[in-house]
């Protein structure tokens, strides 16, 4: 029996993806525990748990052939955790390299747009997708008003791939707002760019994890 999946491409980038986000987070918790740092432990286990669920319910959204109901429940899974990725790329930089007043604030309010996002995207059937877009837009980018004290307290490569992560996951976010550029139509469309844009947006995001938070006390 040979199982058709829905969204080929779409789904494989994104399959690619958890077997990343896996191997990712093995790496970040080897580096944690010798010697032993537990916030890192913590927080780098929220990172990582909040990409490789990412990556799993998009690919199983992507590749799934199911009935009209359950491919609307995995998209409102899918969209869902976009919400909790975003909190949880946050959660090691508030809490390690930030931490007082602004780290415990901007954890708060990402971890509340989140709450709010996926609110709104589990409860109401159908979501503008401007709407969602900006809140994905607006928790990316409202480190910025924390950009001073962070850049006291992390290294400028940290926070150059902060902010290169940042523009890969927005570029990704507009093109899937505007719904093009359809470069190959089915195989490399606006929605194939996006998934690509947002592996590319993890991978720096974990290199900043990985490289420069991994060594702070």
């Amino acid at each position: 029996m040979v199982i058709r999946l829905r969204e080929p491409v779409n789904g494989l980038t994104h399959a690619v993806g958890v077997a990343l986000s896996i191997a990712g987070l093995v790496f970040l918790i080897l580096k944690s525990v010798d010697p032993l740092k537990v916030w890192h432990v913590v927080t780098f286990s929220i990172f990582g748990a909040g990409l490789i669920l990412l990556y799993l319910a998009s690919t199983l959204y992507h590749w799934l052939p199911l009935g009209a109901d359950g491919i609307r429940r995995l998209r409102k899974l899918d969209h869902s955790m976009i919400f909790f990725l975003i909190a949880a790329t946050y959660t090691p930089i508030c809490l390690i390299p930030l931490r007082g007043g602004w780290g415990w604030s901007i954890f708060g309010v990402v971890w509340g747009l989140a709450l709010i996002g996926t609110t709104i995207k589990l409860a109401f059937t159908s979501t503008p997708r401007l709407l969602s877009t900006s809140i994905y837009l607006l928790m990316g980018w409202v480190v910025i008003v924390a950009i001073y004290p962070l850049s006291t307290v992390i290294q400028t490569g940290a926070l150059i791939w902060l902010f290169i992560g940042g523009l890969f996951y927005s570029i990704g976010a507009v093109i899937y707002a505007l719904k093009r550029p359809n470069l190959i139509p089915n195989v490399l469309g606006f929605h194939e760019l996006f998934h690509i844009f947002v592996v590319l947006g993890s991978l720096s995001h974990f290199w900043v994890m990985y490289r420069y938070v991994s060594r702070l006390n």
